[in-house]
């Protein structure tokens, strides 16, 4: 068979072709062509029942059946999970899918499809079990962007198409509201383009249309071939479909008289429409706090609490305040002029570039530097964290550029070097404080005051003495060498700028000032005539231009074919050139024809050739890509148009071998999409391997410790083969080299050339650089003339300064005396050694000590599909967007504010749709700080979902009703216990969950300590959500409503405890909903902080209240809580209260069971609850294990209709049954094990497995309910 065959089955609706249609444009791109078609009429070679369609002909000895075989064949190994435990977890949601889904969502669809009788009863049973599955993956998929992984994988497919047609159908608005996470993971599912392409756009439905039929899945759109008829399909109507069709145009009648009734009830609709939005009220929204308060004055917290959390009511005000008290100075609570016996702890930012805005990468930047920052401060230790921004030469210049040619047509040429540096000024302070808003925004605790501009006097002096010693020290020195170019931009650029685009093979790319692509990734060959003879030596490069500029080939040393070429020459066919063979052990044998060609003055290899064999250096490339010194007609071409002619004229001299795909890596500036070239340029270097050397070995003795530690050899390998660093760059914008071409106006002095470091001085001054030329050259400073260099410094070079220069060195101020050197530098591990190292290196340098003990690396953030940020994916987000939530059609208005071209805003557009169909929720600051922080794990790079932060925010809403629900319960009089103490007279529960509390702040500071924020973030999560609200205060609700007043004094004031600590647990990740909530609690002195932002974090010294074994006592209570409440799920027990009986194994477990009885009571919602030990339950109860030690029982007699339930099982006994024959058959064939898959073969048996354990538990279930009769 050429090609595998995909038979889909007649089923208009069927969600089983949906499912491997889908699979299959996943798996397109392993498979190939896939001919897809209905049953195949008469073909008997293929032995297709319909019943078991859709199926694939997968070659003519295999054939698979069912659409989970089909799919998973079809299926990329990836969508089946990348481990044991994923694996299984998918296929238990395509069970889910199969047989908990599929029924209901059929059971209510057809008949409004008219494929179905009509049947009220089992309709709203259809919804129920419905409602229950929704609420089932709303749960699930609260904190996930799938149901598995980090992906979409067959679970998400299978469950998706079985949901498509209740979401097309019948899944009216008002029905699906509450399911907010499965509605985004719907629409995020099928806006994929796998899903679009195999089902079409998909549409929510807005209204139930009884017979509203329309295309589903296999059938083909009106872009595709038409749908062949039945009779091709070869199928005959049966009496059912007749019955069907006959049914559907009573249905028709039905609904018509339906439609007359509706209009009777028109007059109440305004009524229900009054209470859907009484409803609308209390579900999550935005309030918005409407009290005035002048800027930096306190919040009104006198107010009631809102119904509900809302972010923008929660974070107004708070951050004026804070800024005006001063929280955030070093000096708040301790002199910096006197030691502080709790320490000192200082960072700087990362200084952002002032051109742009935030975006997530540096929202998470943001987010651990200021929780550290928050619980250094908290601890009582002098803290300062220092803000700043960097001038962003290339970048800051671009915009300005642009923005001066857009409102006035002129070039920076135009206005002069001065003119334009004030342009450049004037737009900063327009629009350079975005970013400081940005920041705020965030809750960043930064030190205002001392905020720092890279291009500030303070900071520009420091760079320019920086320059100046360094190069007295020769440490920094001019040389001729090979730079990055960009032609756009006429500068040279950092290898940080370069972006390396892999090719596969021929491609043809955009070079901006072209208008047709350019092709790249293809080998061109041609050949060198050898001198003197008709020999010729067959070259080869994926560059021909650079021809022009060739003076030699090389050839491997120990090349057996290229032996007799020794000192000999080849001739150069355009300028008759004789360029030299060397042999250089750097020529790769294997690599084409094994001889190269050497281009020393435009690539880096060649030009170390050239270097070591003495060759000539030709620039054949001006600055802005024309080509010099180059015969006719080349010369003054532009050097892509030259690529195309060179081509053509050695095909005209018959040199010309062949052109063949090849993979390649394309040098591409990030600033300018330019290519970049390889050019040689006089420029300023600095020396770096003494300096290496001193942070490497920094690193090595202990003094600067790098964590995680994975990146260490990274380091060392930076630092033991550093190259010296090109510090120059042709652009105005920036500090302009402090360095002096000298002329002498002495004829015993030669005149000087460019290249040459002996003809450059450097001063602070004009006259202190005349002063020391003079001295140099030994003549009176009225003989010198001096030009300074036009060049600025790289970017790199004045953050490298950053740690020292914002506190006024060289001066020894006493900002610089107490903060340098600094404690901690957090950053991203992509800058390692474009800022970390070289700020180690210069710090060591030039103040003889480290700018930091440690060095912290988080992870890059990604998006939720792995790929990182870039502006034309479409995945770049403002984290402005996220904390106040934006439309999807805000998120395109800004691609239309971009430079990008519109291709690529189209593709961003789809990238944008396909993420957030729904746009991004309101998730407010602290879900986005909390969630940032809660998957920095240790690793190189974070899949951050968006959507996963709303689950965050829900979070917060727990924490606010918590909250407000406490404050109701400690009453208006409260006044908390002058120190926070263990509960000795308190409760079991009392004091479990102060154990609990104590546990949380051990685990808390120990993960700051070690930088593990999931841990810490987990842990307060933990706490708040399943210890304090789903344990502690359901247990108090009874105690507060009783009459014993010394119990629920004691449970007061270890409520208090637990919300005063575990607010400050959690405000450094979430400072607004904590300062709102902790200020609306009463006080324990007066003397207490004004701000939860100064208060002393809690400490395990001071929480000593840890009881292992109550909590492992409470750990096995929780676990037959846990049980009865299952039990209660399974039989639909929502509001009935009943009788429970815990058969303990042994006198010892009912003796420790026993003092929770009343706890089990109240959080299991029982009637009553009985201790057995030796003693037979009831009749007429359920059951469940569980633990080993104690058996679960619950009366359900009398509770529900025990015959009803026998005969539902008895049904769903005989289907079971009859699943497991069919498997078995399946399995016993003579042939199975040869021709099914091994992997179809596992699928059998794990369904074997689960079938037959469904099997037992609905036959012990219908023995359950038979003893009730």
């Amino acid at each position: 068979m050429a090609q595998p065959v995909l038979y889909l089955a007649p089923h208009p609706h069927s969600f089983q072709n949906a499912k491997v249609l889908v699979a299959l444009e996943y798996g397109r791109s392993e498979l190939g062509e896939v001919d897809v078609r209905g049953p195949a009429a008469g073909d008997t070679r293929s032995q297709l029942a319909m019943s078991r369609l859709p199926a694939l002909e997968a070659d003519s000895r295999r054939c698979l059946q069912g659409a989970a075989a089909v799919s998973h064949y079809l299926a990329p190994g990836r969508m089946k999970g990348s481990s044991a435990k994923e694996s299984a977890l998918v296929q238990q949601w395509i069970n889910l899918a199969d047989s908990e889904i599929f029924q209901p969502a059929c059971a209510w669809v057809f008949p409004e499809l008219g494929l179905m009788k009509y049947n009220k009863k089992a309709i709203e049973r259809a919804q129920l079990d419905l409602k229950k599955i929704l609420q089932l993956l709303d749960d699930h998929l609260k904190l996930r962007t799938y149901l598995v992984g980090e992906g979409v994988t067959l679970a998400d497919i299978a469950v998706t198409c079985s949901l498509l047609l209740p979401y097309k159908h019948v899944f009216e608005p008002h029905f699906r509201k509450p399911y907010v996470n499965v509605n985004r993971w719907f629409l995020t599912c099928v806006n994929q383009p796998e899903f679009v392409r195999a089902l079409g756009e998909v549409t929510p439905c807005e209204r139930i249309v009884p017979g509203a039929g329309e295309q589903c899945a296999g059938q083909r759109d009106t872009e595709r071939e038409p749908a062949p008829a039945p009779e091709e399909l070869a199928v005959k109507k049966t009496l059912a479909q007749l019955k069907k069709e006959a049914l559907k145009r009573e249905k028709m009648e039905k609904f018509l008289q339906k439609q007359d009734k509706l209009k009777e009830q028109q007059q109440r609709q305004p009524e229900k429409k009054a209470k859907a939005e009484k409803r609308e009220k209390k579900d999550l929204g935005v309030i918005t706090y409407n009290i005035v308060t002048p800027p930096g004055e306190k919040k009104d917290v006198t107010c009631p609490m809102p119904d509900s959390y809302s972010p923008q009511y929660v974070e107004a005000a708070w951050y004026p305040w804070w800024e005006k008290q001063g929280f955030f100075k070093p000096e708040y609570m301790h002199s910096i002029l006197e030691p502080n016996p709790k320490g000192m702890f200082m960072i700087c930012i990362p200084p952002p570039n002032v051109t742009g805005s935030l975006h997530l990468g540096h929202a998470l930047t943001n987010a651990i530097q200021d929780s550290l920052t928050r619980w250094h401060r908290m601890r009582g230790e002098t803290t300062l964290w220092n803000p700043g921004c960097d001038h962003a030469g290339i970048a800051t210049q671009v915009v300005v550029e642009k923005r001066l040619w857009r409102q006035s047509g002129k070039t920076r040429h135009d206005l002069g070097r001065q003119s334009f540096i004030e342009e450049v000024w004037k737009w900063k302070n327009e629009k350079g404080d975005r970013i400081y808003h940005q920041l705020r925004k965030l809750g960043s605790s930064l030190d205002w005051d001392r905020a720092c501009f890279t291009m500030d006097p303070k900071l520009s002096r420091a760079v320019e003495e920086a320059f100046v010693r360094l190069h007295d020290e020769g440490v920094i020195y001019r040389s001729t060498r090979l730079v990055n170019w960009s032609c756009t931009l006429n500068s040279a650029i950092s290898d940080i700028e370069v972006d390396k685009k892999e090719l596969a093979g021929r491609t043809l790319l955009p070079v901006p000032s072209y208008k047709d692509k350019v092709e790249f990734g293809v080998l061109v060959s041609f050949a060198y005539k050898i001198h003197g003879s008709d020999e010729e030596a067959v070259v080869a490069t994926t560059r021909i231009e650079t021809m022009l500029g060739d003076t030699a080939i090389a050839v491997h040393p120990q090349d057996p074919r290229y032996q007799n070429l020794k000192g000999k020459f080849v001739v150069h066919p355009f300028c008759n050139r004789k360029m030299t063979i060397v042999f250089d052990e750097f020529v790769d044998m294997s690599f084409g024809t094994g001889a190269v060609k050497i281009t020393p003055a435009h690539d880096q290899n060649d030009y170390e050739v050239g270097l070591r064999h003495n060759l000539e250096f030709i620039n054949i490339m001006d600055d802005n890509g024309f080509l010099i010194n180059v015969p006719e007609p080349f010369l003054g071409m532009k050097r892509f148009d030259a690529r195309k002619a060179v081509l053509e004229a050695l095909k005209q001299r018959g040199l010309f071998k062949e052109v063949k795909d090849n993979p390649m890596v394309v040098p591409v500036c990030s600033r300018s999409k330019d290519i970049v070239e390889p050019l040689l340029k006089p420029q300023w270097y600095v020396r770096c391997s003494e300096m290496a050397k001193m942070a490497a070995d920094a690193v090595r003795n202990g003094d600067l410790k790098i964590i995680p530690e994975n990146h260490l050899k990274t380091w060392f390998n930076w630092m033991d083969n550093i190259r010296d660093w090109c510090i120059s760059r042709q652009l105005w914008w920036g500090h302009r080299t402090p360095a002096y071409f000298v002329t002498v106006d002495d004829p015993a002095v030669p005149a000087g050339e460019d290249a040459d470091d002996k003809y450059w001085v450097s001063g602070q001054t004009e006259d202190i650089a005349r002063q020391k030329a003079a001295k140099r050259f030994n003549v009176s400073p009225d003989r010198i003339s001096l030009r300074q260099d036009e060049d600025v410094l790289d970017t790199w070079f004045s953050s490298g300064l950053f740690p020292f220069s914002i506190f006024g060195w060289p001066d020894e101020t006493e900002d610089l005396k107490t903060f340098y050197p600094g404690t901690l530098l957090e950053t991203g591990h992509d800058i390692l050694f474009f800022w970390v190292a070289r700020m180690v290196m210069l710090g060591l340098k030039l103040t003889g000590k480290l700018p930091f003990r440690e060095v912290y690396l988080h992870a890059i953030v990604r998006d939720a599909h792995g790929r990182k940020m870039s502006k034309s994916l479409g995945n770049v987000i403002d984290p402005l967007d996220v904390i106040f939530g934006i439309t999807l059609e805000g998120l395109h208005a800004q691609l239309l504010d971009s430079n990008l071209d519109p291709v690529e805003i189209e593709r961003a557009k789809a990238g944008q749709k396909s993420d957030y169909p729904v746009g991004i929720p309101e998730c407010g600051t602290d879900a986005l700080r909390f969630a940032l922080c809660a998957y920095t794990s240790q690793g190189r790079d974070i899949n951050l979902d968006v959507n996963r932060i709303l689950g965050y925010r829900h979070f917060c809403n727990k924490l606010w009703n918590a909250t407000k629900f406490a404050i109701r319960g400690l009453g208006e009089n409260f006044k908390p216990e002058g120190r926070a103490q263990g509960a000795s007279r308190g409760s079991l529960i009392d004091r479990w969950v102060l154990s609990r509390l104590s546990h949380a702040v051990e685990l808390c500071n120990s993960g700051l300590q070690l930088y593990d924020f999931p841990a810490v973030t987990t842990t307060i999560y933990n706490f708040w959500l399943y210890e304090l609200c789903d344990v502690y205060l359901e247990c108090l609700k009874p105690v507060f409503a009783g009459t014993d007043e010394d119990a629920a004094s004691v449970s007061r004031n270890v409520l208090y405890t637990c919300l005063d600590t575990g607010l400050r647990l959690l405000s450094p990740f979430m400072p607004f909903v904590t300062e709102e909530l902790y200020q609306r609690l009463p006080r324990r002195s007066a003397q207490d902080p004004p701000s939860i932002s100064v208060t002393p974090y809690p400490e395990a010294e001071q929480h000593c209240w840890r009881n292992e074994e109550l909590d492992h006592t409470v750990d096995f209570v929780m676990a037959i809580i846990r049980a009865i409440r299952s039990l209660r799920a399974d039989y639909n027990l929502t509001k009935t209260k009943a009788d429970c009986y815990l058969s303990c194994l042994d006198e010892g477990t009912a003796a420790q069971v026993s003092p929770f009885s009343s706890y089990i009571q109240t959080l299991s919602s029982s009637k009553s609850v009985t201790l057995l030990v030796n003693e037979v339950c009831p009749d007429g109860c359920a059951m469940v294990i569980a633990s080993d030690r104690c058996t679960v029982h619950l009366m359900l007699k009398g509770l529900i209709d025990a015959e009803k339930e026998v005969s539902k099982l008895r049904a769903k006994q005989a289907e079971l049954r009859k699943q497991i024959v069919k498997l078995r058959e399946k399995m016993s064939k003579a042939d199975y094990s040869a021709k099914v898959p091994q992997k179809i073969q596992e699928l059998d048996a794990e369904k074997l497995k689960q079938t037959e354990t469904e099997l037992q538990k609905v036959e012990e279930g219908i023995g359950n309910f038979e003893m009730m009769i």
